[in-house]
């Protein structure tokens, strides 16, 4: 008889790389006697859902055309009302593509208890601070064993490029998931201990039903450089290094800002870090002393100019090319107080995420066109080590796991692939690695695994006003103003929908006013003519805005070759 299964959901996380979140549900039988049957696409009848443990919550990157939008969090329709069964939400790590998303859905998921290692829980509760919530997380240590319903979790030391990431190895009733978010293996970390691998072979030993493993280096062969490399590569810069010098890297990544700070203490340069979530991060990293610096070495970026720029060390947030960042910022010349002269030199100390790459090339070239040096991975090496393992990486974990049944996360539908691949070339079976996107299931049961019904899912919206209230028709409306304008129309009616007075019309970013008169002479014309009594009908305002939208959109796009916004406004008297 079958008692219990198993089923898997990638909210995120699966296909574009960043927007990590993952639902683990424990089912259990409550009729006797009762079989099941693994039928693909078909949920199992008799078993209802008692556990829900949820790894990871984190923000995605918007795409250029998704105008106005800060980032993307992933959709958890699929969980509010089912949060009486959500035992628990593990973050793996302090990266804000598996963290930050937290914050805005924490209190929609019933606020359940929240697992984390001392970094990655002060960073969590710092960004609750920032939108005005508040969380306690319970903070966890490697090696510790939980129980969240008929899950057991414990936590497996491992490797990254930020401090305190763990590995999971996740006890259920059908079997063990061994849930391998991003990691490396570092023989040589610059802080804290290597890979825990007795850890992670007895879990293998033990047996694993199957692998999740992070698959973006699954294109890269052999080894990933230890991080170490480039904490020598930013002495041998900076000791050559005539005037001020950058770094920049994502602003969680404390092993690899540590590792600058030092270069900087040792060449005897000041040291101003730059971004709001850069000055933040490490003003949480030193308080809980993960980036010890001397006071002395510390000073604002107000005060750079009264120093020799060869005594300077800059390490800034933008290094994906942000808009608005603090990089973007120099890069435009719109920082009051931070100006490249020829001899100040850069490091791009970090890989573009894919679809970031544009953002980021035309940063480069806005600080080189000021004069600076810029070192980036397509000109020069080891200025990052990715915190992504290699093929090899990618091997060695699976053969210590050794599982029945492998998922890849944490890329793109191409690292899937490929992973899949090498998988099967290490003679696994290619049925047995499923390539899932985002909503897709797997069930588990019975030693065995087959895909479930798929769950809907959308993008998630914030920008600055809020939570998803950026919808497809907005994000149109953005798109249309960015490139074609808008055209305002006002019009006065009496009760019968009669023009009192003649139309006005007005427009930004469409055409010059002054030199198209006849233009919209043209169109106000248009407009009379809609707006014309006719026997026997009488109008209605809706239809006048209807008729005005589509007969000038049609117009102006025959005269000028653009089809702007067209707001029309109907006052009534």
């Amino acid at each position: 008889m079958d008692k219990y299964r198993v089923r898997f959901i990638p909210l995120g996380g699966v296909t574009d790389v960043t927007k990590n979140m993952y639902v683990y549900e424990i089912y259990s039988n409550q009729t006797r006697n009762s079989t099941f049957q693994l039928r693909a696409k078909k949920q199992p009848t008799h078993f209802i859902l008692k556990d829900i443990l949820i790894v990871d919550c984190g923000i995605g990157f918007p795409k250029e055309a998704q105008l106005g939008v800060d980032f993307v969090i992933p959709d958890i329709s699929y969980l509010k009302d089912k949060t009486d069964k959500i035992r628990g939400i593990i973050l793996t790590h302090g990266h804000e593509d598996h963290t930050t998303a937290l914050a805005y859905h924490y209190f929609n998921l019933g606020q359940p208890p929240v697992f984390a290692s001392r970094l990655t829980a002060s960073f969590v509760e710092n960004k609750f601070k920032e939108i005005g919530g508040r969380i306690k997380v319970n903070q966890i240590k490697h090696q510790q064993k939980i129980n969240l319903g008929d899950f057991q979790v414990e936590f497996i030391q491992i490797t990254h490029s930020i401090p305190d990431t763990m590995h999971l190895l996740i006890k259920t009733p059908v079997g063990s998931f061994y849930h391998g978010t991003d990691f490396k293996f570092d023989l040589t970390p610059p802080y804290g201990p290597p890979p825990d691998f007795y850890a992670i072979a007895k879990a293998g030993n033990d047996g694993v039903l199957c692998l999740l493993s992070d698959c973006l280096g699954a294109e890269r062969p052999g080894l990933t450089l230890s991080e170490k490399i480039v904490g020598k590569t930013f002495e041998e810069e900076m000791r050559s290094c005539r005037g001020k010098f950058f770094m920049t890297t994502f602003s969680s990544n404390i092993s690899r800002i540590r590792q600058c700070v030092e270069a900087a203490i040792k060449f005897n340069r000041k040291i101003v870090f730059l971004g709001r979530s850069m000055k933040e991060n490490t003003t949480l990293a030193k308080e809980i002393n993960y980036l010890p610096i001397p006071y002395q070495f510390l000073i604002k970026e107000e005060e750079v100019n009264h120093y020799s720029p060869n005594k300077i060390c800059l390490i800034v947030a933008g290094s994906q090319g942000q808009y608005g960042s603090a990089l973007f910022k120099i890069a435009t010349k719109q920082n009051p107080y931070i100006k490249i002269n020829p001899g100040d030199k850069i490091i791009f100390s970090s890989d573009p995420i894919p679809g970031n790459e544009n953002e980021v090339y035309e940063t480069i070239e806005g600080l080189i066109e000021q004069g600076a040096d810029v070192y980036y991975t397509d000109v020069a090496d080891q200025l990052h080590s990715s915190g992504h393992g290699n093929i090899e990486d990618l091997k060695f974990l699976a053969r210590m796991i050794n599982p029945k049944y492998f998922i890849p996360i944490g890329g793109t539908i191409r690292h899937q692939k490929q992973y899949q691949k090498i998988m099967t070339e290490l003679g696994y079976l290619k049925e047995n690695v499923f390539n899932l996107t985002e909503g897709q299931t797997v069930w588990f049961g019975g030693g065995r695994a087959f895909r479930g019904e798929e769950i809907e899912t959308k993008n998630v919206f914030v920008d600055a006003y809020g939570v998803g209230d950026v919808g497809n028709i907005v994000l149109r409306d953005r798109q249309t103003l960015s490139t074609e304008g808008i055209v305002f129309i006002l019009l006065i009616i009496n009760k019968f929908c009669q023009l009192i007075s003649a139309p006005r019309i007005f427009s930004r970013g469409f055409v010059f006013e002054k030199e198209e008169k006849d233009l919209y002479q043209k169109a106000i014309r248009r407009i009379e003519q809609i707006t014309k009594p006719r026997k026997n009908a009488i109008l209605e305002k809706g239809y006048l805005k209807r008729e005005i939208i589509n007969q000038l959109e049609d117009f102006f796009f025959q005269e000028k070759g653009r089809k702007p916004l067209l707001m029309v406004e109907i006052i009534e008297v």
